[in-house]
């Protein structure tokens, strides 16, 4: 075994070439669908100016967050199984920070709707542009500095191996390859993260409870499933999120790759920003009209080249 650690070895997807490709294709086409989705928000929100609220302004810089992460750690994995040390300490500590803004720009969405339903006279005094550009820059910061101490923490210690049994730098993998107790310091950080995560998930749930407590009087029954359809898919991609993740850095890493540890891997890793798209806009009626205009602008304006 090779234990020249200036450089990491990743998992590859298959040693079958064929199934290799499939693999590969299959992620290529994920990443895009991810890529495609999260433009489309930041392109109307960018340019409609009737999407310049809180909601779409958070939403805007989640779908920014979701290419980072996904782009961080998809083409690296489908070019090539090698990384460097640098290379490998840069993925961990932007996956981590990016990771970190996801879950806050979801917390602080979910205040966003409960001020707005439960609150709604109050609404723009509370979630002013001031406010929100102090969430943001509190998301930020917080994230920054927790993606320092995670990448601290993973990379004082001296590493026995440097075979990942994974398909990016993941930090469960890493500590595994720990030959000193220092990896229990980033243990202790994972174990922070993941109650501050149970802290992030336990306020969604109390927002979303005085949510459905403010719809359920309210006598329309469509605007109870317009509230209720946004909700329920929000708490599923943030559980999924929270209980693949949650497995995945606190069970003890196998010593041989499975295909469980892969598919929970993706599942946290690639499946949550791909579906944050359609989850908070593309069902979203005014969310349609814009991209209908962005469209139609295009159009005309390639019409006008010609």
């Amino acid at each position: 075994m090779d234990n020249d650690t200036s450089v990491f070895l990743l998992l590859e997807f298959s040693t079958i070439r064929e199934l290799q490709a499939i693999y590969i294709a299959i992620f290529l086409i994920l990443y895009l669908m991810t890529l495609i989705g999260n433009v489309l928000i930041i392109s109307a929100v960018a340019f409609d100016s009737r999407l310049h609220t809180p909601m779409y302004f958070f939403l805007m810089n989640l779908a920014l967050q979701d290419i980072g992460s996904v782009s961080l750690i998809v083409p690296k994995s489908a070019i090539s199984s090698i990384i460097s040390y640098s290379g490998c300490v840069a993925q961990v500590f932007l996956f981590v920070f990016f990771v970190n803004c996801d879950i806050s720009l979801l917390t602080v969405m979910a205040y966003d709707r409960f001020v707005a339903i439960c609150n709604p006279l109050r609404y723009e005094m509370i979630m002013n542009r001031k406010a929100c550009i102090k969430m943001l820059g509190s998301v930020w910061i917080a994230s920054f500095l927790n993606a320092v101490l995670n990448t601290i923490g993973t990379f004082t210690t001296h590493f026995c191996s440097n075979m990942i049994n994974q398909f990016f730098c993941d930090i469960p993998q890493l500590l595994k390859l720990a030959c000193s107790d220092l990896y229990l310091i980033e243990t202790g950080v994972v174990i922070f993260n993941f109650i501050l995560t149970i802290g992030c998930f336990a306020f969604l749930i109390i927002s979303y409870i005085q949510i459905f407590i403010a719809v359920s009087k309210i006598p329309s029954v469509q605007g109870r499933k317009k509230v209720f359809s946004t909700c329920f898919p929000h708490l599923t991609v943030f559980s999924l999120f929270l209980f693949t993740s949650s497995f995945a850095y606190l069970k003890t890493p196998s010593d041989t790759p499975s295909h469980f540890d892969f598919a929970i891997t993706v599942m946290y890793s690639i499946v949550p920003p791909m579906l944050n798209p359609l989850i908070y806009s593309l069902r979203n009626k005014d969310f349609k009209i814009a991209l209908s205009k962005l469209f139609a602008l295009r159009t005309f304006i390639s019409i006008g080249k010609n």
